[in-house]
């Protein structure tokens, strides 16, 4: 039974949709085919051109990595791309270095069109980076809630040998599923995150010093469960509208590993009403996000 060529399917697809005059070169002549010829991606890769056809037919079937870092370099490939080609050729992805604080303009436009919506971005290891009015308004404004490094996960374990667990935000926030759930999924996710940037010094140090001084999240860290947090379900106990059931969904911006986060109410409903009271009071709902930090690596 023949088996796919998943390998030469990509690599042909993303070498018809580069434009030669973004790769430097000229656009002119007979061409069959809107992208690079080729020869053309041969030679921007350093490859020979018989290889890349052996490639894309897929009578070469077990490209090197140094490879697949060329082709991907040659084809202008996004990280989920890239990462895609290297499976292709049943290759691990390269490890990631630092986890990214900045925020593409492209995600500042998106994060603007929930202005409605209470909205905010984290970096993949759960460091606040931005929020917007709204978020303020329904959750409290992140600047009091205390989270150690403006880290969620920090802020969540930070009540290790006291009676309970501290609210989370400036007023409570609680999930249906239960305190014991919400702290696995995040510390989960965490584990995701940290395997992927092997390399960062700041999130291993963030991770030793949770696994010191939080037996809650040692245990949970211990067991190995490792996947992406995707939403839950929230009562925010408001001290003004009094208590909000809310979806919160988190949502990948494509082409980074920034967390938009964003809580919802369902159309009709009371919650909808109290978060409609909530809109009127925010002041410049539309205005852009605030910060929780700045510098090279931080929001843009």
């Amino acid at each position: 039974m023949a088996t796919t060529n998943h390998f030469g399917i990509a690599l042909r697809g993303w070498r018809e949709r580069v434009s030669p005059r973004d790769s430097g070169l000229e656009a002119g002549g007979d061409r069959r085919i809107p992208g690079l010829r080729r020869e053309e991606l041969a030679g921007l890769a350093g490859l020979s051109v018989d290889y890349v056809v052996r490639l894309e037919q897929g009578r070469a079937r077990n490209p090197s990595a140094q490879v697949v870092t060329a082709l991907a370099r040659a084809l202008r490939l996004e990280p989920s791309e890239r990462d895609h080609l290297f499976r292709c050729a049943h290759l691990a992805p390269p490890s990631a270095g630092n986890v990214s604080r900045h925020v593409p303009a492209r995600v500042h436009r998106l994060v603007g069109q929930l202005a409605g919506n209470p909205t905010a971005v984290f970096a993949a290891d759960w460091t606040l980076v931005s929020w917007n009015p709204m978020w303020s308004e329904a959750i409290g404004d992140p600047r009091t809630y205390g989270w150690g490094e403006q880290n969620l996960v920090a802020g969540m374990f930070r009540s290790d040998g006291v009676r309970g667990r501290a609210p989370i935000a400036a007023w409570p926030v609680r999930s249906w599923a239960g305190d014991e759930v919400e702290e696995e999924d995040l510390v989960a996710d965490l584990r995701v995150t940290a395997a992927a940037h092997p390399h960062d010094a700041r999130l291993a140090a963030f991770v030793d010093r949770m696994l010191r001084d939080s037996p809650r999240f040692a245990r949970l860290w211990s067991n190995g469960t490792a996947r992406t947090h995707v939403g839950d379900r929230k009562t925010v106990e408001h001290p003004r509208v009094g208590d909000l059931d809310l979806d919160l969904d988190v949502v990948m911006a494509a082409g980074t590993d920034l967390r938009i986060v964003t809580y919802t109410a369902a159309a009709g409903t009371t919650d909808a009403e109290k978060m409609d009271a909530l809109r009127a009071a925010c002041p410049e709902p539309g205005r852009g996000l605030a910060h929780a930090m700045s510098g090279p690596d931080g929001p843009s």
